[in-house]
């Protein structure tokens, strides 16, 4: 069963795919088909520039409970960043 579960947001960042470094403006998540993992359905998150095409992707597939405690994760190590005083932006 395909959920089309998906959203795309814009992105400011890097990723390293095959090809080496590339620059992230969007991020993609989703729940759907899995491709590359043993699972039926995944949670999905691609890294990608648009404009230069499929070679500029990183792609991940997880399960919900990887994905859930990734999301904590996150919101810890984005509070403690907050907190520490380091530039959070490129300057």
């Amino acid at each position: 069963m395909c959920t089309n579960i998906s959203e795309t947001l814009p992105a400011e960042g890097a990723a390293k795919g095959g090809a080496g470094w590339f620059a992230v403006t969007a991020a993609n998540v989703g729940f759907d088909h899995a491709v590359g993992s043993r699972f039926d359905h995944a949670l999905l998150l691609d890294f990608v520039d648009p404009a230069r095409g499929p070679s500029a992707r990183v792609a991940v597939e997880l399960d919900l409970e990887t994905g859930r405690a990734l999301v904590a994760a996150l919101q810890s190590v984005i509070e403690a960043a907050e907190r520490s005083g380091a530039p959070v932006r490129a300057s």
